[in-house]
């Protein structure tokens, strides 16, 4: 067993025996909320990372999907009836999102993100009558699927689990695909893509699909752990945030966005509690990565280990020594 089907084997171990050693419910709910942002990262991972498409204006469609889950609930719709509408909301904002965003790409794609991203802040904000305002909107209960009633931190934590595993699968499904492999193309060489005769416009559509596809079931999962939705859900500093995940783990890799979503979770709920100026240490950390590790915590820590390891090989004394020299 290689080492890092063994390190894979005991984070999958770690993951399904959480609430067994980790004491207390509070550190439940993190775990909890490191898995569905880590959902959300690996989306947006899919359009920074794989495509070469940084994007400001996730959080407008992360709020999208969460807003329509609550106001589905509101209208008496059962949980089912309401997540299967939410995905489809998400998706067809995401398709519009897609077409207005590619027009550009670099600093212009940037920019046009970040400005859908402040229009749907200010349609949450101000369209009082759908969206609650600051009041925001709130969710009574939890669903119940297959009988198990996700009232609970376990049980919910335990169905956010399924659903983050089934979607690492996907997302290593679709970087190992042709159409990952053309999106990494387009990330490097779209000219040379276009004149292969790639569709370098619809492989990037495709992808944006995706990452909306992935986006959506996190706001699916964080409105039903929150049970409430407001327009600061969809502010500038939460897709920075989410931004901030993917560059700190590493982007475009599939482990980054995971420990980068682990990182800022932490800083912002459990030292948050400790320290004041939490957004001075959160601030500080990344600042350390970029200048240490700028190509993110996992690929450089990799990275640092097959250092460590060559300078171990190179140390290793010769087996026979003076004798093999004679």
């Amino acid at each position: 067993m290689s080492q890092r089907v063994f390190a894979l084997f005991v984070a999958f171990v770690a993951l399904v025996t959480l609430p067994y050693w980790m004491t207390g419910v509070y550190y439940v709910n993190v775990a909890s909320q490191i898995l569905f942002y880590a959902i959300f990262a690996l989306g947006l991972n899919v359009l920074a990372g794989y495509g070469g498409l940084v994007s400001l204006g996730h959080a407008g469609l992360f709020g999208v999907t969460a807003y329509a889950t609550g106001y589905m609930l509101q209208l008496g719709f059962g949980h089912t009836v309401a997540i299967i509408a939410a995905l489809i909301i998400g998706l067809v904002a995401m398709a519009i999102y897609a077409v207005l965003s590619l027009r550009s790409t670099g600093i212009g794609f940037i920019m046009i993100t970040l400005a859908l991203g402040e229009i749907l802040w200010g349609l949450a904000y101000r369209w009082i009558s759908l969206t609650g305002g600051d009041n925001g909107l709130s969710l009574k209960t939890r669903p119940e699927p297959f009988g198990f009633s996700l009232a609970d931190a376990n049980t919910f934590y335990y169905a956010t689990l399924v659903v983050f595993l089934l979607s690492l699968a996907v997302m290593t499904i679709f970087v190992r695909s042709p159409l990952g492999a053309a999106l990494m193309g387009t990330r490097d060489q779209p000219r040379r893509m276009n004149t292969l005769g790639y569709h370098v416009w619809a492989i990037r559509f495709y992808a944006c699909m995706f990452s909306g596809l992935l986006t959506a079931v996190s706001a699916i999962l964080f409105v039903y752990y929150t049970q409430f939705i407001s327009p600061q859900t969809l502010a500038l500093t939460s897709s920075a945030e989410v931004l901030l995940m993917v560059i700190s783990g590493g982007a475009g890799t599939l482990l980054g966005p995971i420990v980068g979503s682990a990182l800022v979770v932490v800083v912002k709920t459990v030292v948050s509690g400790f320290l004041e100026r939490w957004n001075f240490l959160l601030g500080a950390i990344f600042v350390a990565i970029v200048i240490l590790m700028p190509e993110g915590l996992v690929p450089g820590s990799a990275r640092l280990w097959r250092m460590a390891c060559k300078r171990e090989r190179r140390a290793a004394p010769v087996p026979g020594g003076a004798e093999a020299k004679s």
